[in-house]
């Protein structure tokens, strides 16, 4: 009976992988596994009265989150973006950008919450990034109209950055570029770090809540779409359900396993 059983056990293994590769397809395996690692990672960031935000992203690198709610008639963004700065005891500063013309540090619109000393409260400043140059003390003009700045220290040494910004109405996905530095000099921050995390620190958002825009794909040649060949920005909403494309996509998947579960249970 036992060997019976084995026997029944691999058959059962062999159809499961032919029907997988036969039913599922690699957008379809993709998206399971998106909605299987969407979960986790933000909703337990904790705010005070009055800031909610409708969707959460646990980012890939930094250990940053990021929290947002988005009108698209009116193109209203509400952020909070949570992130540890990169001095010992909580010292530097902690920055979320959107970049409307590229996908790097060029171009970005920049919201960035620093101290000008350890006993000053956070305040937030905004710079138009137009080239690789040390930030001043002073905020500059950016593309967007931005207001409701605001920042405080939260549990574990962390930073929360609020703000909202004014995109065009209809707008659906945006490059994101986030950052913690570690110092600020002469009450402005100064540069960061040039690890590989803080370099990879950036990706598409799409502020539906629904899905992250797809990463390019490599051209022929191998290059990556993007500057510095990194796509590792990305990061499943974490706050919003899967959209319906994923949850159809995954439903093969998740069927044939069901199904597999019980065959299994039966013998």
């Amino acid at each position: 009976m036992a060997s019976t059983t084995q026997q029944h056990r691999r058959a059962m293994a062999v159809v499961l992988a032919v029907l997988l590769t036969a039913k599922a397809s690699p957008m379809a395996m993709r998206a399971a596994a998106a909605a299987a690692t969407a979960a986790g990672g933000c909703e337990g960031d904790k705010f005070p009265a009055g800031r909610s935000y409708a969707h959460c992203a646990a980012l890939p690198k930094l250990g940053a989150r990021l929290h947002w709610t988005h009108d698209s008639k009116t193109g209203s963004l509400s952020v909070a973006f949570v992130a540890k700065p990169g001095g010992a005891g909580g010292a530097g500063w902690v920055s979320w950008a959107i970049n409307p013309t590229g996908d790097g540090m060029k171009g970005a619109q920049a919201l960035v919450a620093f101290r000008a000393s350890p006993a000053a409260p956070y305040a937030v400043n905004t710079y138009n990034i137009t080239g690789y140059k040390p930030f001043g003390a002073s905020s500059t003009a950016i593309a967007f109209r931005a207001t409701d700045l605001a920042a405080e220290a939260a549990a574990a040494g962390e930073v929360r950055l609020y703000g909202r910004l004014q995109l065009a109405p209809g707008t659906e996905v945006v490059n994101h570029i986030w950052q913690v530095g570690s110092a600020v000099t002469a009450g402005a921050p100064a540069k960061h770090a040039f690890d590989k995390d803080n370099l990879e620190a950036k990706g598409k958002l799409a502020l539906s809540g629904a899905a992250l825009a797809p990463a390019p794909a490599a051209s022929a040649g191998g290059a990556s779409a993007g500057k510095g060949g990194s796509a590792g920005g990305e990061a499943a909403p974490s706050g919003a359900k899967p959209s319906a494309a994923a949850t159809a996509a995954a439903a093969p998947v998740l069927m044939l396993l069901a199904l597999a579960a019980g065959f299994m249970a039966t013998v």
